[in-house]
């Protein structure tokens, strides 16, 4: 085919008729692509106006501290800083300097308002916004910290009512120093999503994550690939435009097919960076564990001993937990979400009569949350037997719906509780019987390892283990620790990928949608029929180029300001 440009030379009012895409292709050339597309931002006037004002906001905790931190940012961060230290040159770049800060507002310009801040100037355009920055570190006192905010816009020419609108000096909007670091291009959205990530982590997993996704590999692939389907479009429009008046060396059938084979291989990366998404997000959220079983299995003992506090209550009687009872924890770094649910039964055990619709209520709640956990942990106990006919007078009492509810989770385990009311002989020979059953009620569980344990035992050793009362928490804490590991692990030479958030999955899932649409079209067609299947084609790459646009915020994306308001106010 021949070079793209020199067919807009060769035929300028045709490439004029196309797409915005070809004009800007004549307009700004690129050697380093062999079909440059460069495409500008749009900005809302609304969400990003007054991009001229000087901000300034305190950056560290309110109230007293030993140091508080104020930093400014815009055209007149200078003139703030000769405001507050007349007479004093300007600092190093990056260099602290201690300065002694007066008020701007005093008459004299001798009324001190801090005797020993340390001053930082940060110029444009390498600084955390890409405008001039200058950052005073003060004393932390309140009514320090209080003047000198109060000071502030009253320095600089931007303090005198001649000066226009779009010049003044005022406190920063919520997340404000992100946007400008976004729109002067310091920072992508998958970046600004990291940074949020950072700010909001509570546990040490979730801070590991948002460093990995901070670095900028996740926007640079993005925009490699959307460059990339860009490029494959402009290809498939030049073969439009210009397919009467020019010979190519590729047919409709076989250009097509070259482009098919990128976007096959594209699909498998989406793919992967969907999965890594999935897992991101388990430890961004927490990871959702059930306790299911039937009525005083031990499933609000169990809880109450994971969590240390009594955030369930433990009685006796049957039935007790009705409505589902949730407690937050971390563990090893792993945010945990535990949901302690009703025990599953149909009928009351001594009476034999139906349950009450209230109970039925929490029944179907629990069975619910069981469906919507990432982890089912099923609780069994040791029983008295109700079976005469059998001859034994204990059994291993379970739920059939509840292991089927396992069996459909992302992840499961099985625990018997209660084994210190026999001996240990009994209970080997009980738990073979219950293997054996549980296996042919659910297939899908064959196999699966059975934890032992006792609560009661538990409650008495009061976390002092020994060989006659084994620390049986610790053990399911470590088996719980295992599973997160796995369902959140990704592969050593991709922790970049834990910066993959849900709305980067939505629309990653929209790229493939229109991917797989392209795919559809880019079957072998009569050449009858070429043409008109390039022409919806290309738009399939269009609008599959416009999802990952709206992942970094760059390029020609008419609904990008909808996403920065809601990302940046975070």
């Amino acid at each position: 085919m021949k070079p793209f440009l020199a067919l807009c030379q060769a035929y300028p009012s045709r490439c004029l008729r196309r797409t915005p895409l070809i004009r800007d292709r004549l307009a700004f050339p690129q050697s380093a692509l062999r079909y440059p597309v460069v495409l500008s931002r749009r900005w809302n006037s609304g969400l990003f106006a007054n991009t001229d004002d000087t901000i300034f906001a305190l950056s560290t905790a309110q109230g007293p501290a030993g140091i508080a931190v104020i930093r400014v940012s815009g055209p007149a961060a200078l003139d703030i800083y000769k405001s507050l230290c007349p007479s004093k040159p300007l600092p190093r770049p990056r260099n602290a300097t201690v300065r002694t800060l007066f008020d701007p507002r005093s008459s004299t310009k001798s009324e001190v308002l801090d005797s020993s801040a340390l001053v930082l100037y940060f110029p444009a355009p390498e600084t955390v916004t890409g405008e001039d920055v200058v950052e005073l570190h003060v004393h932390g006192g309140t009514a320090t910290v209080k003047a000198i905010l109060s000071a502030v816009p009253q320095c600089g020419p931007s303090s005198s009512v001649s000066q226009p609108f779009s010049r003044r000096i005022r406190y920063a909007e919520p997340g404000e120093f992100t946007k400008r670091a976004f729109m002067n291009g310091r920072l992508d959205l998958a970046q600004v999503e990291a940074l949020s990530n950072t700010l909001s982590a509570e546990t040490e997993q979730q801070r590991r994550a948002a460093v990995r996704g901070a670095g900028g590999e996740l926007g640079r692939q993005y925009e490699k690939w959307r460059q990339n389907l860009l490029n494959a479009r402009a290809e498939l429009e030049a073969l439009i435009d210009f397919s009467e008046d020019q010979h190519f060396d590729e047919s409709p059938a076989e250009l097509l097919g070259n482009v098919a084979k990128y976007v096959h291989h594209l699909l498998a990366s989406i793919e992967q960076y969907k999965r890594a998404g999935e897992r991101s997000e388990l430890v961004r959220n927490g990871i959702r564990i059930a306790f299911v079983g039937p009525p005083n299995a031990g499933k609000s003992s169990l809880m109450n001993l994971i969590v240390g506090r009594e955030a369930s209550i433990v009685s006796s009687e049957a039935g007790t937990t009705r409505d589902i009872v949730e407690a937050n924890l971390d563990i090893r770094g792993y945010l945990c979400s535990f949901a302690d649910t009703a025990g599953f039964r149909t009928t009351h055990e001594i009476d034999g009569k139906a349950i009450g619709a209230i109970e039925m209520e929490g029944i179907r709640r629990a069975r619910q949350k069981a469906e919507d956990s990432d982890l089912v942990v099923v609780l069994a106990s040791v029983e008295a037997s109700r079976d005469t006919s059998s001859g034994l007078k204990f059994a291993i009492r379970y739920d059939a719906e509840t292991l089927k509810l396992a069996a459909a989770a992302k992840d499961r385990i099985l625990i018997v509780n209660k084994i210190d009311t026999i001996s240990p002989d009994l209970y080997q020979s009980l738990l073979s019987q219950f293997i054996s059953e549980i296996s042919s009620i659910v297939p899908e569980l064959q196999g699966l390892d059975v934890m032992s344990i006792s609560c009661a035992q538990r409650e008495v050793v009061s976390g002092l283990a020994s060989a006659k009362y084994p620390d049986y928490i610790q053990a399911l804490t470590d088996k719980l620790v295992s599973l997160f590991t796995n369902m959140t692990s990704i592969p050593a030479d991709m922790q970049s990928l834990f910066g993959v958030t849900s709305r980067q999955c939505q629309l990653l899932e929209e790229c493939t949608n229109h991917l797989q649409n392209f795919l559809q079209i880019a079957q072998p067609q009569a050449d009858t029929e070429a043409e008109a299947d390039i022409v919806i084609a290309a738009e399939h790459l269009r609008f599959a180029a416009s999802c990952l646009a709206r992942i970094t915020g760059r390029g020609d994306v008419p609904d990008v300001e909808d996403v920065l308001g809601v990302i940046f106010e975070k």
